[in-house]
């Protein structure tokens, strides 16, 4: 376990000494937790020992209906009351104060969370790997079980539950075919054991389900969600389930994409498939987890209509109101795949009367793969408040939308992410990671909270250092997205990396692939034309003020420009540069930081623990290596296509 506590809530910002401290008596699993927790806990270095003294825990008798089922309050003076209707509140509230502690920020609050729905998907798979993790092995699986010591597992419910994650699901949504089982015995006992801890700390379970199971392993020779026998089979498996587990969340579902199985096979549609489900999770107020990653994978490159980012929309929009009130789309923030810079998902603001989760990706499969520095709240923090110019509010952003639709059933609106954590010693891989871990958290409760102020807790909950050594870390964190899109794709276009692996750089690696991830580059210019006049027509699955947008290039986003636009290399941005020099520009400018973040990062080594300080400073290094070679590559590569100079002089490969 002490391997495991170099997080954000580490042993060192505390003392062993216990407080003693009063709770509601309760004999639920959450009233426990706090009564350890508490124990655990209680002894921290910022606080008079005699505020400490006097902490209550009060839930609440008379219930407070504006703090709901997770609000606290937190009042401050001799003696400091938190109080809640439930117990999970008092959880929240506990880990609230805890926080304010830290940050050296005692006062009295209140706080709701703005998202009913916190939750993480992992992708990891039973023999023990984790898909698109760059963090170890599974902290839940190993050779093809559930792993027997759930110490590790104990201490990751705490961190989510210090940050108000209040939903997982435990496997890959690319359910192979030993996973299918884990809604059966004697696997589904172990689930119940995890779902035990997680219940203790206010999460509920779900699992990743395959919609073949009657066929894999119901002995069916269909998985039509019409056929009786099917519908009879997932009513008796849920039952099953719920009499195992009775605080089970439901299913997350990814289907017909990828080559996954699903409706399409049998000739029905998405609301078919997840309506069959949620017919059977409803009796035990479970839902269904529906996700919106569906296009075709089989695309040929020849083909400059078909467009891999009209897919989501063509599928499910058409499908708008006919999905059960337990059934929730869940929809990837962008309209390809988590790229560092592409559109947001035009169903947003457009689906009216279907439950949406908003799919944010922590592990980071196009950001570096935890070797570089990516601090990912600022990436969510602009799609979070991206206008829709639906009519929710003023500009109809999307954590607006989120509440919004639809009004009479919006407990079940929040946001997802897929998680990437793993065994090595900090969890995430690289240590910086763990601030999007913990940002997520914070976001997902409130995302109007400023990611400054997310970089600023993290690193006062994590590290034990003077104010420079704090802003150094600040720096790179808050600077290191756009470090990242410098030196990598520029300008929106995606997709310049190695196939499959998605590290590294390789600018036609997709490009004559079936993926359906084109750039488009030619010797006159470059970009994906996805305008309604010339091209795809993508643009016009937007709001119409969002259509004209994008649909002019001279409206669109600069930093947007080629995921919307086919351009000339001398086309002139809004800064003021052409195309290719701020391509050139950026990739020398990307390098440029990563090398000052190795010299910042030298000069405060004996602030830092000595894990901590080398784990950072060998990815940097990794960083800078990996950087010079995407500058030198993407760089090569246009000038050869555009025979344009540099400006400014500088080494490109000719």
């Amino acid at each position: 376990m002490q391997k495991y506590d170099n997080c954000w809530l580490n042993k060192d910002t505390f003392f062993n000494k216990n407080y003693e401290s009063y709770i509601l008596h309760g004999d639920c699993d959450i009233t426990n937790s706090i009564h350890k927790e508490v124990g655990y806990f209680l002894s921290l270095r910022q606080v008079y020992e005699e505020n400490l003294a006097d902490l209550v825990f009060k839930k609440l008798e008379q219930q407070d209906s504006s703090l709901g089922i997770e609000g606290f309050k937190i009042d401050i003076g001799k003696t400091t009351y938190i109080s809640s209707n439930t117990p999970v509140g008092l959880l929240y509230g506990f880990f609230k104060f805890i926080n304010l502690l830290q940050n050296d920020n005692l006062s009295s609050i209140v706080e709701i969370p703005k998202n009913s729905i916190r939750m993480l998907n992992h992708w990891d798979n039973i023999n023990g790997t984790v898909e698109r993790g760059y963090a170890g092995s599974s902290i839940f699986f190993e050779n093809n079980q559930i792993v027997k010591d759930k110490s590790v597992i104990y201490h990751y419910a705490r961190l989510l539950a210090s940050v108000g994650i209040n939903a997982v699901s435990i496997n890959n949504v690319n359910v192979h075919k030993i996973e299918t089982y884990l809604i059966r015995e004697p696997l589904l006992s172990c689930v119940s054991d995890i779902a035990y801890i997680f219940r203790k700390y206010g999460i509920k379970l779900y699992l990743s389900v395959n919609f073949a199971s009657p066929v894999e392993i119901g002995e069916l020779d269909t998985a039509d969600p019409m056929n009786e026998d099917v519908i009879n089979f997932w009513e008796k498996e849920t039952n099953r389930i719920y009499k195992k587990i009775p605080d089970f969340g439901g299913f997350v579902v990814k289907a017909d994409s990828e080559h996954r199985p699903g409706p399409f096979t049998y000739g029905r549609n998405h609301a078919d498939g997840a309506n069959m489900l949620a017919k059977a999770l409803q009796p035990h107020g479970g839902v269904v987890f529906w996700r919106c990653f569906v296009y075709n994978c089989e695309q040929d490159w020849r083909d400059r209509k078909t467009d891999r980012a009209k897919a989501a929309y063509d599928h499910f929009m058409p499908l708008d109101g006919s999905f059960d009130k337990n059934v929730i789309l869940q929809i990837k923030n962008g309209p390809m795949d988590f790229q560092v810079r592409e559109a947001v998902s035009p169903l947003f603001g457009s689906l009216r009367k279907t439950n949406t989760v908003l799919e944010f990706q922590i592990a980071h499969e196009y950001t570096g793969h935890a070797l570089h520095v990516f601090y990912l709240p600022s990436m969510y923090k602009d799609i979070l408040k991206f206008k829709t110019y639906a009519e929710v509010s003023k500009d109809g952003c999307i954590m607006d939308i989120l509440k919004h639709y639809p009004c009479e059933n919006n407990e079940l609106n929040g946001i997802t992410a897929v998680a990437g954590i793993g065994n090595d010693f900090n969890l995430t891989g690289h240590k910086l990671s763990q601030a999007n871990l913990y940002g997520f958290g914070r976001l997902a409760w409130n995302p109007k909270t400023c990611k400054s102020e997310i970089a600023k807790q993290w690193i006062n909950s994590t590290f034990n250092i003077n104010e420079n050594a704090k802003n150094i870390i600040k720096d790179i964190l808050i600077t290191s997205p756009q470090t990242y899109e410098n030196y990598t794709a520029p300008l929106g276009v995606g997709w310049m990396v190695n196939i499959y692996t998605h590290y590294g750089p390789s600018v036609n690696g997709y490009e004559f692939d079936r993926w359906g991830t084109y750039h488009f580059s030619d010797r006159n210019g470059m970009g994906v034309d996805r305008t309604l006049k010339t091209g795809t027509g993508y643009t016009r699955q937007y709001l119409d003020k969002n259509f004209e947008i994008f649909e002019n290039i001279d409206t669109c986003p600069d930093e947007l420009l080629l995921f919307f636009h086919y351009v000339p290399y001398t086309h002139i941005l809004k800064s003021g540069k052409t195309v290719i020099q701020h391509i050139y520009d950026t990739h020398f400018e990307g390098v440029e930081k990563v090398e000052e973040y190795i010299k910042k990062w030298n000069e405060i080594k004996e602030e830092l623990d000595i894990v901590s300080f080398k784990n950072v400073k060998n990815r940097l290094q990794e960083q800078y290596r990996s950087a010079k070679e995407w500058r030198d590559q993407i760089n090569t590569y246009y000038y050869r296509m555009s025979g344009i100079e540099d400006e400014k002089g500088r080494t490109i490969y000719k």
